[in-house]
């Protein structure tokens, strides 16, 4: 803020030891019901990999440079090392020739973060002036600083190999450093320069061999040679726990004399953080609890740790407090968490894949290792809601002559002159459909909320009284004025039609453009459910024994609303009860024993209309207390089966038979 520059700083951070679980939270993804994509985010973020840790002498030198590779097999093809600007030997294998360059290249590099490093294609580096030794070649092999390189992957250094690796051959095309061919792909002329396919060359001992086999070749004698081993390695990260601001936990952690970390003990927990009004960074980066020292110091002369925790030290866990939210011993009572176990069901956007769901999955395996909760993980199944989509209206606008143009005549002009503009969907005429446009009255209304094309020109088709607007399904947005309001829905529909219509619109799963031509429907059905109470305005029931036809109608609608309700596959329940309510119509169906029972049923979609019918049927409570209707299986099996008669292989009329017809019945 207010142009100052950022910078990235060393400073000590407390961290979750997440990958201590790296293994499990991988491996038991499979137990779980969850989408496929969103376990594919998190087996993506955990980020296993195999291959083999490898440490190479420096030249001058009795120190080694520790690196991470899944292509141990192309180390004959390592011509340069790239280290991390961040990695701890950076001084060290900096010469003084090097060094003026390297700290200007460690400034520039500071200002950048991890995203913006890895996003951006342009190829950046300097040398230190030191070099590595090819364990396999003997072949002194410089040692380079590059950004593409993570100090948070792996070891931070690499070898670099630009005959199999994209980055590396770019980097050594910039830099003129050599490229030695090892994998011979012409086997594979799909192959990119990363897959791990093809037979090795100018490799010595590993010639001939299959990739795979020279991997596994190569660890044996990487063990051997004692200058490494076969390895596991994670992307996972333990995740940083500190937080440089006011609002949050803080940590339950003193500093004695000598600045070893304490535990504050456990009668004087919970630490509450402290009243102020001054909520300024400390000196040096820290946090606002920094300059509060009457709390920072304790009486024993103890310094209090004044980072706080982040949001997720809250959200982690907090699903568990629900099981006992007014133990003021524990979390919860170990019966209360015995008798709830994990969370059945969690609704939550995709977006929380690798932050929120991951920390929750790690917290709760640490609980379940400390025997605090029965289950190892917190979420049984999962549901990533899809999102009510917005139409965005854009006006085609031509800036060398500042005109408008119809959609239908966008085609006559060269796009690269063109500019989309957002239109407030309230001026705009047959909103969300396919030639939605602006009347006269809707250009003025644009002129008048955006002044500055008061004079504008808008350019129509000929013999045309609209401007065609173009319309795209995207996110509601402030910035695109196409943000629906629930409320002046429910004003004009009522709450239950805008509940129901939301579940109509499409699978929880996936997102929808909001289209109120469909509303109607909805609030037809509720209309007609409504009438078969009633005689004009009198409620008028039967109370006599329902026909096989309604019996039949109702517990259809039963097992479907129970059947799509298991599946989470509300829509579907919405049409059964419409198609229900229709057949009900049409059998003229005014039966108490058959509707007070769909009453029930829709009560949990339409819980305001049923509420009030309840009442009117004279029931005491409230339906949401209700007993659920129970499916009698018998009413479902079909009396009659049609078959087909055809004549000169054309169906020709259907024959209704009893369904237990014999075949010789049927032949007669």
């Amino acid at each position: 803020r207010g142009g100052h520059p950022v910078v990235q700083k060393a400073m000590p951070q407390w961290n979750l030891r997440n990958t201590a679980y790296a293994e499990r939270l991988l491996n038991d993804l499979e137990d779980i019901d969850w989408s496929v994509s969103l376990k594919t985010i998190q087996r993506n973020w955990i980020g296993r990999s195999e291959g083999a840790q490898i440490f190479f002498k420096l030249v001058g030198s009795k120190e080694t440079l520790e690196i991470y590779t899944t292509r141990p097999d192309t180390i004959f093809g390592a011509t340069y090392m790239v280290i991390a600007p961040e990695h701890p030997l950076v001084t060290s294998l900096t010469t003084e020739t090097q060094r003026s360059k390297i700290e200007a290249y460690l400034a520039y590099t500071q200002s950048r973060s991890e995203v913006e490093r890895m996003a951006d294609k342009q190829v950046t580096g300097e040398f230190t002036g030191s070099y590595a030794i090819n364990p396999f070649t003997k072949q002194q092999i410089p040692i380079w600083i590059a950004e593409y390189v993570l100090v948070s992957y792996g070891t931070g250094a690499i070898m670099a190999v630009p005959s199999d690796d994209e980055r590396d051959l770019a980097f050594a095309k910039k830099f003129d450093l050599p490229i030695i061919d090892v994998v011979d792909k012409s086997d594979y002329p799909g192959a990119t320069l990363q897959d791990k396919v093809g037979k090795m060359i100018n490799s010595e001992f590993l010639n001939g061999m299959e990739v795979k086999d020279a991997i596994t070749e190569m660890c044996k004698r990487v063990e051997a040679m004692k200058i490494g081993k076969a390895k596991i390695n994670y992307k996972l990260r333990d995740a940083g726990f500190s937080r440089q601001r006011y609002w949050g936990e803080p940590f339950p952690i003193v500093y004695d004399q000598e600045g070893i970390a304490r535990a504050v003990p456990l009668e004087d927990l919970p630490v509450e953080l402290p009243k102020t009004d001054n909520f300024k960074p400390g000196n040096e980066g820290k946090s606002p609890l920094s300059r509060l020292a009457g709390w920072v110091k304790t009486d024993n002369g103890f310094t209090r740790e004044t980072d706080t925790m982040p949001a997720v030290a809250g959200s982690s866990w907090y699903y568990l407090r629900y099981m006992d939210p007014n133990n003021d011993q524990s979390f919860a009572d170990k019966k209360a968490v015995n008798y709830w176990q994990d969370v059945d069901l969690y609704v939550g956007g995709a977006e929380h894949a690798v932050a929120h769901l991951m920390y929750a999955r790690f917290w709760h395996k640490f609980l379940y290792d400390l025997g605090y909760v029965p289950t190892k993980e917190p979420f049984k199944k999962l549901i990533n809601q899809g999102m009510i989509q917005g139409v965005i209206e854009l006006a085609y606008y031509h800036k060398p002559s500042s005109k408008f143009i119809s959609a239908e005549l966008i085609a006559e002009y060269d796009r690269s002159e063109i500019a989309e503009m957002p239109v407030h969907v309230d001026f705009v005429s047959d909103y969300g459909y396919e030639h939605s446009y602006l009347s006269a009255e809707g250009i003025e209304k644009f002129k008048d909320w955006r002044p500055a094309f008061k004079d504008a020109e808008f350019v129509l088709a000929a013999d045309s009284e609209r401007f065609i607007t173009k319309s795209e399904v995207g996110k509601m947005s402030k910035s695109k004025f196409n943000v629906i309001n629930p409320d002046d829905v429910v004003e004009e529909y009522g709450a239950d039609v805008f509940r129901m219509y939301e579940m109509f619109l499409g699978p929880i799963e996936t997102s929808k453009p909001w289209d109120t031509k469909g509303i109607t429907g909805v609030s037809k059905f509720l209309r007609r459910f409504w009438d078969l109470f009633f005689e004009g305005d009198q409620l008028s029931l039967s109370s006599s024994a329902p026909n096989k036809e309604e019996l039949k109608a109702l517990h259809s609608l039963i097992k479907r609303i129970t059947d799509n309700i298991e599946r989470f596959s509300f829509n579907t329940c919405v049409s059964a009860f419409m198609e229900t309510v229709n057949e009900l119509r049409s059998l003229k169906c005014n039966n108490r024993h058959i509707l007070e029972p769909i009453v029930i049923l829709l009560a949990p979609f339409a819980p305001f209309m049923t509420e009030e019918l309840w009442y009117l049927l004279g029931n005491d409570g409230t339906v949401h207390h209700a007993n659920y209707p129970e499916l009698q299986e018998e009413y479902l099996v079909e009396d009659t089966i049609s078959y087909p008669v055809s004549v000169n292989g054309k169906k020709r009329a259907l024959i209704d038979f009893p369904a237990d017809a014999s075949k010789e019945h049927l032949k007669k």
